[in-house]
């Protein structure tokens, strides 16, 4: 078959390849909150305790990211995302057999964050290279199938919990994510090096800008500020959603004929999915730091209304759901940010580092969330943080990233 009639080197089916291999990987991270509960059962451990599992998981998943990256470069993503496809479902097999939490640390959490991160960094490395006139939307797709890949199985997790059992839902679903992130992974290719040049678009390099260098730009680390500072945000709610719903007497409520919290973790997914897209296509057209303006603002404002109505199971439902559409773009807007800024060559080990960011929002997040509210005894604090972060976000994108970067990018087309 010729290169010409190969379907798979079509972007668009390379871009529906990487959605399945990013909703594949999706659950370890984003039905954690499902899960709190049944270990903590069986385990005898406390949250704070659990906690630490997601945050290996995130870590790993992140802070190992570079040199995933360098792997995925170098070995070509095809392999790479089988390996990493497969140590997802493997984490998940082997965590149905935990007799302690320092083994779930090692199953859920090590190999989960492994596993991972060599999808998320090899998948949206690659399709800003497919797509150079069009990063915000392609890297949202992508970065929707991992956002909203939850959704197929937020329902069917909970019900299998309640049905046959921790031990029997984490063994069945772990193979089945396991299988379909491998098949998917069989079809992935690299671009040709003409796709990867951006039409009518100035590329900072014909060679981009290698690691080494984009770490010793003020603006990269500008980035990693923002990034670390949105991550932790988000994910403090991600991980401790299940924890405060309980709190907050959400868990036992029911909605639109629904459990309250399931029904909220669904919507979320739709709604951390539907950002991604949707505002890396605006991004494309307004500009990356106005619409970064627009989307960390409106997260700031959603984390507001929603611990403050938060007595409210129908408010809560809705309010967590406009909370993740101000939330999920950031892993369509940095990764284009900071390809538009240094180059394509490049991109996946680049973003490799930014996507280090994760991890300390992971920290901040997950276990320090906890013990600030263990101490504080009250949720309140912890949200007052997390808007203050948003906020903050909000006003480094318009009043510093945006002429920092036009200047950086003028300096290099000099």
């Amino acid at each position: 078959m010729s290169e010409s009639t190969n379907p798979l080197k079509s972007k668009w089916v390379q871009l529906a390849l990487g959605v399945i291999c990013m909703m594949s990987i999706s659950s370890p991270q984003y039905v954690w909150a499902l899960l709190t509960k049944p270990i903590m059962g069986q385990l005898g451990v406390t949250l704070t305790e659990l906690q630490v599992t997601f945050s290996i998981l995130i870590v790993l998943q992140t802070f190992f990211s570079p040199f995933q990256g360098y792997l995925v470069e170098k070995f070509g993503p095809r392999l790479l995302l089988s390996i990493g496809t497969a140590l997802t479902g493997l984490s998940w097999v082997l965590s149905a057999n935990m007799t302690s939490v320092s083994s779930l640390y090692i199953t859920y959490g090590v190999l989960g964050g492994l596993g991972t991160g060599i999808v998320y960094i090899g998948v949206v490395g690659l399709m800003v290279r497919w797509f150079p006139n069009n990063r915000g939307f392609a890297v949202g797709m992508v970065a929707a199938g991992y956002g909203i890949g939850a959704l197929l199985t937020t329902f069917p997790i909970s019900t299998s919990l309640a049905e046959t059992g921790l031990q029997g839902t984490l063994t069945f679903f772990g193979y089945v994510i396991g299988v379909v992130g491998l098949l998917a992974a069989q079809g992935i290719r690299v671009p040709h090096s003409g796709i990867t040049q951006a039409a009518g678009q100035l590329e900072v390099a014909a060679s981009g800008v290698a690691p080494k260098t984009m770490l010793k730009t003020p603006v990269f680390w500008l980035m990693f500020l923002m990034m670390s500072m949105m991550s932790t945000s988000g994910l403090m709610v991600i991980s401790q959603m299940g924890a405060f719903a309980k709190d907050f007497g959400i868990t036992g409520a029911m909605v639109f004929g629904m459990a309250a919290l399931p029904l909220a973790l669904t919507i979320d997914r739709v709604t951390n999915g539907l950002t991604r897209p949707f505002f890396g296509w605006i991004s494309d057209r307004l500009g990356r730091e106005y619409t970064m303006t627009i989307a960390f603002g409106l997260e700031a404002i959603a984390m507001f209304i929603w611990i403050s109505t938060r007595s409210d199971p129908v408010l809560f439902v809705l309010m967590s759901g406009v909370v993740f559409f101000g939330w999920g773009e950031i892993f369509s807007l940095f990764p284009s940010t900071l390809t538009d800024t240094f180059g394509s060559k490049h991109a996946t080990t680049n973003y490799g580092f930014l996507y280090m960011a994760q991890g300390v929002g992971s920290i901040i997040g997950a276990p320090v969330a906890a013990y600030i509210h263990g101490v504080a005894d009250s949720w309140i604090p912890v949200f007052g943080i997390m808007i203050a972060l948003d906020a903050t976000a909000a006003l480094l994108a318009f009043f510093v990233l945006r002429p920092m970067r036009a200047k950086y990018m003028k300096a290099q087309a000099a």
